[in-house]
């Protein structure tokens, strides 16, 4: 098979600075120290690949660069390379170029795999529809939100699915694409729409599936209250509380009095909020790591707890803290839209992912724990 890669060198860079995205906003992302994700990314995915013997007797054609000639050189991986002029720090249009280019009748791939976040899919989307192709997509996590149903769980998990794709053994379907309005979530307000569709490799529990957004019903509300009373009663005044993203979350905060970045994370220490921090702010402030506790909600159809929009708890704060400090509350109805009733991280870390991986206590009513398996 021929399988076409792409990288956006840029995607993610946005997340541990809390810039809640990287559109627009590579170089303010720089300033704040932020460091390529997105290549670290790919060569686990390629690493994987060549392990599984994926390499052999399949070609795999990469764009010039950091768009994937450079991970494909560093993993071992003999990639044949676009002729492909592109910017020295990559844009839309380097992508789109590159999709099209695969899909001419020169390379004729059978699947584009990219490493990127909603906004790559969007642009290979906008390129394929352009093109009126229906090449094959799989996605490999690499943005801050990936609210879009394209992607794997994880780098592992795409190898997997590559490997099913190369064996005929994953059915091809259709993945939502979600644009989401950066600006607007940068201001805290929730803007996403349906971009399109993309087809592409599915395998059960191994594709993230779409964002689902919660239910405005006055029974998902008394549950999110019932959970934050619990919380409330049982919180440490002397603690610090590493506050995620979601409107479960806010509900805590509503009946601490505080104001919560409904889209971001905050830091609540001794009846001080210090609103929408980032992976710095976290590290500076926390001053006692053993009575650390973050407190995290599931992303709605997902489960992901870790790494999908709020990259600001890193690997590393998650190491200070520890597993058993960490709270995650779900709604009754929230848990029963989880893809075969499982957790998932992403952090990008192995070690921090597997020290999560096992079983987790999830607050799901006042005084209701449920304990749930992490994948």
């Amino acid at each position: 098979m021929k399988i076409g890669f792409i990288v956006n060198p840029i995607a993610g860079m946005g997340g541990p600075v809390g810039l809640k995205g990287t559109d627009n906003m590579v170089e303010k992302a720089i300033a704040l120290g932020a460091k390529p994700v997105a290549p670290q990314r790919a060569m686990r995915f390629l690493k994987r690949v060549k392990e599984n013997g994926l390499a052999v007797g399949n070609m795999f054609i990469t764009c010039p660069g950091m768009m994937g000639e450079e991970e494909a050189k560093e993993v071992g991986i003999d990639a044949r390379i676009l002729p492909m002029r592109r910017k020295e720090r990559t844009t839309a249009e380097d992508t789109k170029k590159a999709v099209v280019m695969l899909t001419s009748r020169s390379y004729h791939v059978d699947l584009i795999v990219f490493v990127g976040g909603d906004g790559t899919a969007r642009d290979i989307f906008d390129a394929l529809e352009e093109r009126r192709s229906e090449t094959s997509v799989l996605g490999i996590p690499a943005g801050v939100k990936m609210y879009s149903g394209i992607f794997a769980v994880n780098t592992y998990e795409a190898a997997e699915i590559l490997e099913a794709f190369m064996n005929g053994e994953a059915s091809i379907t259709e993945f939502e694409i979600i644009d989401a309005d950066e600006t607007a979530i940068r201001r805290d307000r929730f803007a996403i729409r349906l971009h399109g569709y993309l087809k592409g490799p599915y395998l059960p529990m191994r594709i993230q599936g779409a964002k689902q957004v919660s239910p405005e019903t006055l029974d998902e509300k008394e549950n999110q209250l019932a959970i934050a009373r619990f919380m409330i009663e049982n919180m440490k005044p002397d603690a610090s509380y590493i506050l995620g993203p979601g409107t479960t979350v806010k509900a805590l905060c509503d009946l601490l009095g505080v104001k919560k970045t409904v889209l971001g994370v905050d830091l609540y220490l001794k009846g001080r909020m210090i609103n929408d921090v980032n992976e710095e702010a976290i590290l500076k402030n926390v001053k006692d790591w053993k009575n650390a506790w973050i407190i995290v909600s599931p992303i709605g159809g997902q489960g992901i707890i870790f790494g999908r929009g709020n990259q600001q708890i890193s690997p590393e704060i998650i190491k200070r803290v520890g597993k058993e400090r960490i709270i995650v509350l779900a709604t009754k109805s929230k848990i029963q839209r989880f893809k075969g009733g499982v957790l998932r991280v992403d952090t990008g870390d192995f070690e921090v992912d597997e020290m999560l991986r096992g079983y987790i206590k999830v607050l799901t009513d006042y005084g209701e724990w449920r304990f749930l398996p992490v994948k």
